[in-house]
């Protein structure tokens, strides 16, 4: 019996907070099918907690090392884990502000009152802690292994920033999933950054210009369409995040589409443009079902739960798709964005 081709794919993993677990699963549903060779990742927020980490796992120990990687990342982030008394401290605040109660909604109002520096004057952000602990940076620069493209958002430009693998530190990544109405402004040589949702979530034109691979997977948390008019004011906020972090997104999908167009019609010719195929795994009737204010849910029992989220859409992704990788796209771009 023939064993099935190998897949060549980037992954492009968006942020979403508590969500990003979701994407944990995806990654180790991928790792346990063994048919994909990864040849990039972008990553912003969680999804470059994400990428970091498998990379990181992958360098240490192969997809096993990956999946351990992955695990040990999650449980360390969350209430379960290891985290300093100041680290949970903040979680806890974290959760109370954006919980769906009445009294919820109010904190988070008086919240929006106060910079950072008021309402977590120490600047404790949990995850530094545990990703100090979990990924040797060093190490990571100075290996091979897929491409790391991890974003964030200049404050001074408002221009999109991009790390990479061979530069990356702890700095750039907390940079990328820096909340301004949460923590300070991560300075990297001299200049201040922000979460890098605002301008790219995640990029994915380092893809384009940086890999020769032309299939990526859109692990996407960010729902693009929620049906009906958020009514409480955790919903308005939650809403108003999405559309701000899916913003660049779809322009960097537009303009997929219109280069894949112009290919097809012949009016782009030559090696210098690639029609890209974009592929999406997501499980937005599952993840719509929590609410915004579950993104700051740091309890081990709900990563858990939206890992398994995350593996049975991986698997439904490669039943249904895994012979169009390398072929066609799967996800339809005008559909998408009318």
């Amino acid at each position: 019996m023939t064993a099935a081709p190998r897949k060549t794919i980037n992954l492009a993993l968006q942020g979403g907070g508590a969500h990003g677990a979701f994407t944990w699963g995806v990654l180790d549903a991928l790792l346990d099918d063994g048919r994909f060779d990864v040849t990039g990742l972008s990553g912003t927020s969680a999804g470059a907690m994400n990428a970091v980490n498998f990379a990181e796992g992958l360098r240490k120990g192969g997809a096993s090392g990956a999946k351990a990687q992955l695990a040990a990342f999650w449980k360390g982030a969350s209430l379960d884990g290891d985290l300093p008394k100041a680290g949970r401290m903040v979680i806890d605040g974290l959760m109370a502000c954006w919980s769906a109660t009445p009294a919820a909604a109010l904190m988070q109002q008086t919240a929006s009152l106060f910079a950072p520096a008021e309402l977590n004057p120490m600047d404790i952000n949990p995850l530094r802690h545990v990703l100090r602990d979990g990924v040797d940076f060093d190490k990571l620069r100075a290996s091979a292994g897929p491409k790391l493209f991890i974003a964030a958002t200049a404050v001074e430009t408002g221009k999109v920033r991009v790390f990479h693998r061979e530069e990356l530190t702890l700095d750039m990544v907390m940079a990328s999933a820096c909340l301004p109405t949460v923590f300070r402004a991560v300075e990297i040589d001299g200049e201040p950054y922000w979460d890098g949702g605002y301008m790219g979530n995640p990029v994915l034109f380092p893809f384009f210009y940086e890999t020769s691979c032309v299939d990526i997977i859109l692990v996407q948390i960010n729902p693009i369409t929620r049906k009906g008019a958020p009514d409480t004011a955790a919903e308005i906020a939650g809403r108003v995040d999405e559309i701000t972090f899916n913003a660049s997104l779809l322009q960097e999908l537009r303009a997929i589409d219109f280069v894949r167009r112009l290919i097809a019609e012949g009016r782009l010719t030559g090696t210098a443009y690639k029609a890209i195929r974009v592929h999406v795994i997501e499980a937005q009737d599952e993840l719509n079902q929590f609410g915004a204010a579950s993104k700051m849910n740091a309890d081990y029992d709900f990563f858990l739960q939206l890992r398994e989220i995350g593996v049975k859409a991986a698997q439904r992704f490669v039943a249904a798709h895994y012979d169009d990788i390398g072929v066609r796209p799967t996800l339809d771009l005008r559909e998408t964005l009318s």
